[in-house]
């Protein structure tokens, strides 16, 4: 069958529209709108609910007919030349103005940082009770369901999760990991019990009660596993960057993350998780210490200092840093331990006077 030419009118129409569309771009700086506009602003960093005194550089001399500025997808209000960014989510941001110009309309983006608007409160810590600890343990999570302990532990060869009476140390229930793999943070949520591992990429899923296998997960963007914990409806999970991943109980797919950030930097150590009260819980990696972070902003609005507490356990040559941090619901108590440690302490967080 031969093929029927395309009549003359149509295939000018065609050509009429395309040549409009590529004179148009022509025009507004071969299509990209960061050579017609730009936003000006003093700083590239600011502070959660900061005014911000901003312009549009019009490098073209066109005609605006109005702007509006977004973060995130919602419009901040302009007053007297002004934004103030009032930001759900704290970090690397995209602010887009929306230019509207003889008639076209385009978006032009600048990276910025929004940090937090208050520095982070001190605490400190009260012992309440010691109890025995695995000295072998290379502590890598922990987590509390009603009085049982549960517990994940890293190194190749040597990671496991267990089942541990807190009050006496003894292990009810161990699984040992496969020996290539490196075991990380864990979370109990709806009976199921996840686990990371370090660097291979991928997670598991027990039955809470049994410690079975049922199931594994990949990473997404994330590329490492460090700590995991959950609020009851999201997990939680870091992975050694500034970012903290949220990922859904279900599928185990990545659906979002929070930037963790003080009102000075932005800060990338936290390791150990616990959600309490709409707030993060995070060992600081390396570091005798503990950060507080808002589980809807990502800021971080407390630092723990447990300086001391190592001195405390036997001291020994692999004796290793601080990591691992459990709620108890019932007794409204902290239980925090370290690697190769032989105690677990319970202790209450105060501020520090």
């Amino acid at each position: 069958m031969g093929m029927c030419k395309e009549p003359y009118f149509m295939s000018s129409l065609k050509f009429w529209a395309f040549s409009s569309i590529l004179l148009f771009f022509m025009a507004c700086g071969d299509g990209n709108p960061e050579k017609m506009f730009s936003i000006r602003l003093d700083k590239d960093e600011f502070h959660r609910n900061e005014k911000v005194p901003v312009a549009i550089e019009n490098k073209r001399d066109k005609e605006i007919e109005a702007v509006h500025y977004f973060i995130d997808g919602k419009e901040l209000p302009l007053q007297d030349h002004a934004l103030t960014l009032d930001v759900e989510k704290l970090g690397s941001k995209t602010l887009v103005a929306r230019v509207t110009f003889e008639g076209n309309s385009v978006e032009v983006p600048r990276k910025i940082t929004v940090l937090a608007d208050k520095a982070p409160t001190l605490y400190t810590y009260e012992i309440l009770h010691e109890y025995p600890h695995d000295a072998g343990a290379f502590t890598q999570g922990l987590e509390f369901h009603r009085d049982t302990l549960y517990e994940s532990t890293g190194k190749k060869g040597a990671s496991s999760i267990r089942k541990v009476d807190f009050e006496t140390g003894k292990i009810l229930k161990k699984i040992d990991l496969e020996p290539n793999y490196f075991g990380e943070g864990i979370t109990l949520l709806d009976g199921k019990l996840y686990q990371l591992t370090w660097q291979a990429g991928i997670g598991f899923v027990y039955d809470g009660t049994t410690l079975k296998r049922t199931g594994n997960f990949q990473y997404g963007q994330s590329k490492e596993g460090w700590g995991l914990c959950n609020d009851g409806d999201v997990i939680y999970k870091s992975d050694g960057t500034e970012k903290i991943w949220l990922l859904n109980p279900e599928t185990q797919f990545e659906v979002g993350h929070l930037e963790i950030v003080t009102n000075t930097s932005m800060f990338n150590k936290a390791n150990e998780l616990e959600y309490v009260d709409g707030k993060i819980y995070a060992n600081v990696w390396q570091k005798e210490s503990m950060m507080i972070i808002d589980a809807q902003s990502g800021a971080i609005s407390g630092v723990v200092n447990f300086g001391g507490l190592r001195e405390k356990v036997t001291q020994t040559p692999q004796l290793d840093v601080l990591n691992g941090v459990a709620y108890h619901p019932g007794r409204k108590t902290f239980f925090v331990t370290g690697k190769y440690w032989d105690k677990l302490f319970e202790v209450r967080i105060i501020p520090k006077e």
